[in-house]
């Protein structure tokens, strides 16, 4: 099977470094003309840059921030009045660790804003032109912890099971008409994202990161942590003439370490 993404246009979240970036340059490399979204012009200039040896040029860069649920909508409004895309991956950086009793109902909000807005209001918008060309893919990247619950972490809990929840509800609805809406359950990759949950738990714990990292590893049947590169190959995938009988699915990618199966 070979994955040739050509001729389609992709928007892509959080893509100036991690999962995102390994997305976008997985994708670039099936074909695919690639916008990166993200809040650092240089970060993003140089993914754009690798990108375009990849096929051939054409891609660009959307500069905003997702913190600002406000700018956001102008910024990604602008873009969506200019151009259409046949794939639609949500990402934003994950919300500040801690559990019910650190949080605030104003830090709920800005994670609401963060993983369930931002990804709601693009999809609506990336959704005019795939109905009417009756074909498109969206992919949320969200998190093991939908299923189980993680210490620490109660806003990306309970944000990104909103989303998995919204995302299925869609899925029924524009399934019949070429659409499908799938959504990513990440456990641990070898990303900044999780050395910084390791760091913040250290502060809290007083437990040497090393050993918070090794624990991690210990609860993970693969033994090991993922690498992006396996991560981009899932979302070529779901992207993919092959994955179009795939929709409103919750696929998990994390070496096993759910201990649920449904």
């Amino acid at each position: 099977m070979q994955i040739s993404l050509k001729n389609k246009n992709a928007l892509i979240g959080g893509a100036s470094s991690g999962l995102g970036k390994a997305i976008a340059i997985q994708l670039a490399q099936c074909g695919a003309q690639v916008t990166v979204i993200g809040r650092n012009q240089a970060k993003l200039d140089a993914v754009v840059e690798k990108l375009d040896t990849f096929n051939g040029g054409g891609n660009a860069s959307l500069l905003t921030d997702y913190n600002d649920f406000q700018t956001y909508q102008k910024d990604i409004s602008g873009f969506f009045e200019k151009n259409q895309v046949d794939i639609l991956v949500n990402n934003t950086q994950g919300p500040s660790s801690g559990n019910v009793f650190d949080k605030t109902v104003d830090d709920y909000q800005k994670a609401f804003d963060l993983l369930f807005q931002v990804a709601v209001y693009t999809s609506k918008l990336a959704l005019k032109g795939m109905l009417d060309k009756r074909s498109g893919r969206i992919i949320n990247l969200s998190s093991m912890t939908v299923k189980e619950p993680q210490n620490q972490l109660v806003l990306s809990n309970t944000m990104r099971a909103a989303l998995c929840s919204w995302s299925k509800s869609l899925s029924n609805e524009v399934a019949d008409r070429g659409v499908t809406v799938n959504s990513i359950l990440t456990g641990f990759f070898d990303t900044e994202r999780l050395k910084e949950l390791a760091k913040n738990q250290s502060a809290k714990s007083g437990m040497l990161v090393e050993e918070i990292e090794n624990n991690r590893l210990l609860g993970i049947p693969a033994k090991r942590l993922g690498q992006v590169e396996e991560y981009g190959y899932l979302v070529a995938f779901l992207a993919s003439k092959y994955a179009s009988y795939i929709t409103g699915a919750a696929i998990p990618i994390d070496g096993g370490v759910a201990n649920s199966f449904i």
